[in-house]
């Protein structure tokens, strides 16, 4: 029998990934008119319908919940081949992809440890916003802020958030407390183009039970790394997640002026291929990170 195109095959895994068109093609970095051009070829070949097309959204059909776990696990034996072959299996340097922010605050600062146990492992940090492919992109395991569902591939959660505003602590009057969010709301407010689901100032005020009004404009900033910057130059106030700021709140660049807090929806995981696993180099990786969010959890709890 004659394969599928690969390139059919691969827009139906992401997009059965994704159950998404639209993420689909942000992924592969083509407009969601390829993505359904490439899976109705794949379809007219296999002569079977894999998704579902409803208004709004599609689903897989049974043909398709089928096929998803093979083809994803087709791909991350090839991304593991093609890994080995470049850089062998032992040896080589390991591609993590991470979001900037969570590299410049959390992760970086931390590496020296890495390298302090295994020395015999380079690291290469890809850092970027865009969500990294494990196959073209010749990622080894990526850390991902989401909700966990990563269908067909390896995840393991390992850092969960508040969302807080913290600020230098030259911005409040005699390093003090403020006592209610109406005096919060009266200091500069520092905003990030790309936030999670009520991490923007409006619905994190509005969980905290503020009824008031939240003051139009503001500087703001495409990065949070960049956002934290600016409130440690006590330019304003910043509405953060736990891990981007615990190293700032315990050298005291930053302070939380109020004790207002909500739970973050999103998390921190661990993601790559299953047969990524086989590779020494990402569990000794992985096992690092979880000994290194073991440490934070237990510093938090004796606070």
């Amino acid at each position: 029998m004659i394969l599928p195109p690969l390139n059919a095959l691969r827009a139906f895994e992401v997009a059965a990934r994704h159950l998404s068109f639209r993420k689909a093609a942000e992924e592969l970095h083509v407009t969601p008119a390829a993505i359904s051009q490439q899976i109705r070829l794949l379809e007219d070949r296999l002569d079977c319908r894999l998704f579902h097309r409803l208004t709004r959204s599609i689903s897989l059909t049974k043909e398709g919940v089928r096929l998803a776990p093979a083809i994803t696990e087709a791909f991350g034996h090839i991304t593991v081949a093609v890994a080995e072959l470049r850089r062998g299996a032992a040896g080589g340097p390991l591609t993590v992809s991470v979001l900037p922010s969570f590299a410049v605050k959390w992760l970086i600062p931390r590496l020296a440890r890495f390298r302090e146990r295994h020395p015999e492992i380079d690291v290469r940090i890809a850092a970027e916003d865009r969500i990294s492919d494990f196959v073209t992109d010749d990622v080894d395991i990526a850390v991902r802020f989401g909700s966990g569902n990563y269908p067909g591939f390896y995840s393991n959660g390992f850092l969960t958030d508040e969302v807080f505003p913290v600020c230098s602590p030259a911005l409040l009057p005699d390093a003090r407390r403020l006592q209610s969010l109406e005096e919060l709301v009266r200091l500069p407010l520092l905003h990030d183009r790309v936030t999670g689901t009520g991490e923007d100032w409006t619905s994190w005020l509005g969980n905290n039970g503020f009824q008031g009004r939240v003051p139009p404009g503001g500087m703001t900033f495409s990065q949070q790394d960049m956002v934290l910057q600016a409130a440690i130059a006590s330019q304003g106030v910043a509405l953060t997640r736990t891990h981007l700021v615990i190293d700032d709140l315990e050298a005291g660049r930053l302070v939380r002026p109020v004790p207002h807090a909500v739970q973050a929806e999103s998390a921190y995981y661990l993601v790559c291929p299953q047969v990524a696993l086989e590779m020494p180099k990402v569990v000794a990786f992985r096992d690092w990170v979880l000994d290194e969010a073991a440490k934070i959890r237990t510093l938090i709890e004796l606070d």
